[in-house]
């Protein structure tokens, strides 16, 4: 996962240059996209097994407007960027991108590769996961788990 250092100095070290974003089916969201917010979010959770958990990443949310001329560069997301940099007190966060098609998604911005078109971010996939299977006892036998009961909200 690209972290935001990662994401800056690629916009720093690539000036003026057009940029695409790649989905993980590998079709891209049209070039004339804006990015509306860049922000930073933190998710406080427990997971099913108890234990309290946070997360913050960088999010980057991209539109597909009606305005097909329109066109962001490197430059200008910087820029962008530059607005926000007080919500940011770390360099070392994961970014990720949302996005509309037929429902809003989530991507994690996966790589970025450097193309004779421009920079090309390349959005992988968020998948679920259990974040206790040694207490749930995921992918064990429901004979032999162990502290999971109905109680305990892991099962």
């Amino acid at each position: 996962m690209v972290t935001l250092k990662k994401f800056r100095d690629a916009l720093a070290g690539n000036p003026g240059t057009a940029m695409q974003f790649m989905l993980p089916d590998h079709s891209f969201i049209p070039p004339h996209f804006h990015i509306t917010e860049v922000g930073r979010v933190q998710k406080d959770f427990i997971d099913c097994g108890g234990t309290s958990r946070a997360l913050t990443t960088c999010l980057l949310q991209v539109l597909v407007a009606n305005d097909t001329d329109h066109r962001l560069n490197t430059t200008k997301l910087a820029g962008i960027f530059n607005f926000g940099n007080k919500l940011f007190t770390s360099d070392d966060i994961p970014v990720e991108v949302e996005y509309e098609q037929d429902a809003i998604s989530q991507f994690p911005l996966a790589d970025i590769e450097i193309t004779p078109a421009g920079l090309l971010f390349v959005l992988g996939s968020k998948h679920t996961a259990c974040l206790a299977p040694d207490k749930c006892g995921i992918g064990v036998p429901s004979t032999t788990k162990t502290g999971c009961t109905p109680n305990t909200g892991c099962c």
